[in-house]
């Protein structure tokens, strides 16, 4: 069994619950797709101006940082992947376009960008591939892990999908 990072049960619940639900977007309907969708523009301000090994530390730094918060607001909630925890969602976003940063650098941002965040939506909602069997983990890990798995698929299926449609 996993447990959960120490460092969040310190935090404020007002703090934890704040993070893990990105103010009260994690309130509004459909929250997984508006912590989808912060997530590409977390992608666009944050990851796509920086280069591959920075990136990645960021992307394994913010998905640490889920795993405690989402732990945290577990407990705190009373519930198991709560609905309104999107934190999962937005930290998850970035890994999808790994190795998609030419396609939008020539001039294909709208559907790169797009596609992308439809196909993680359908990846997310479907949980295929045993990417349901995943949320049986405890706590923060199993929040997000299902989240990770459904960004790599989805990664995979752009980049593939991408470099045969586009001839790159």
């Amino acid at each position: 069994m996993m447990r959960n990072p120490r460092w969040a049960r310190y935090w404020p619940t007002h703090v934890v619950l704040r993070v893990a639900t990105l103010g009260s977007l994690g309130d509004f309907k459909a929250p997984g797709t508006w912590g989808s969708a912060a997530g590409v523009l977390l992608y666009l301000v944050v990851f796509y101006p920086t280069n591959h090994f920075v990136g990645a530390l960021l992307m394994l730094a913010s998905c640490y940082f889920a795993v405690g918060i989402c732990g945290e607001a577990e407990k705190r909630l009373k519930k198991v992947d709560p609905g309104e925890v999107i934190i999962d969602e937005v930290v998850a976003m970035p890994i999808c376009f790994i190795g998609l940063k030419p396609f939008i650098a020539e001039g294909h941002g709208a559907v790169v960008l797009l596609g992308t965040f439809l196909v993680f939506r359908l990846f997310d909602i479907l949980k295929p591939l045993g990417i349901k069997k995943l949320q049986r983990y405890y706590g923060g890990f199993g929040v997000v892990i299902d989240d990770v798995v459904a960004s790599l698929a989805t990664c995979v299926v752009m980049n593939l999908g991408l470099r045969l449609w586009l001839g790159f």
